[in-house]
């Protein structure tokens, strides 16, 4: 009898390490804050690979592989031309399928680490960074939220709210 109720728990405990669970925030997810705490927000176009993905790993991790960005707008921080980021560039887009101001990640954020990390070709992102040292930044920094979203246009109506969010925050910083 002692061993058959050993068999149920020795599966629980298996089944448990051999399932992963999905990305969980204790809070929600808030645009508002995710603005204001951002330390760079650029507006740039995904170019090309500055270091290729492995063709035999993909992980939903942090990619080995990094992006080289050109940036076309800097609405946060100083200036510069380009931009490199942990990603995966892909041909498909990837918008955001819920109303701006977005509360969400955009879908590829959305299987299982917490955070979007792959890119369209020559498609806009809208990158709410984090200093990670003097020299690196990261949009792997606001779990499930909208660090890294790929805009429709320009006058895309996420940019034009971050926009208007980050100018906000900038007058009243300097009062």
């Amino acid at each position: 009898m002692f061993t058959l109720f050993r068999i149920p728990a020795l599966s629980a405990v298996i089944l448990a390490t051999t399932f992963a669970f999905p990305c969980t925030r204790v809070d929600s997810v808030s645009s508002t804050d995710m603005v204001q705490q951002a330390d760079l927000i650029l507006r740039a176009i995904a170019v090309e690979y500055a270091v290729a993905p492995n063709p035999n790993e993909r992980t939903t991790g942090e990619p080995d592989s990094r992006i080289r960005f050109k940036v076309l707008e800097v609405i946060r921080g100083g200036p510069q031309s380009e931009l490199i980021l942990p990603g995966y560039l892909m041909d498909t887009d990837d918008f955001n399928d819920h109303p701006s101001p977005y509360k969400f990640v955009r879908p590829t954020g959305r299987r299982g680490s917490c955070f979007a990390n792959s890119y369209r070709i020559g498609a806009q992102f809208l990158l709410l960074l984090k200093e990670r040292s003097a020299k690196e930044v990261t949009a792997n920094w606001y779990a499930l939220g909208p660090a890294n979203e790929q805009l429709h246009s320009a006058s895309d109506p996420w940019l034009l709210w971050v926009t208007e969010q980050a100018h906000k925050r900038n007058a009243g910083s300097r009062k």
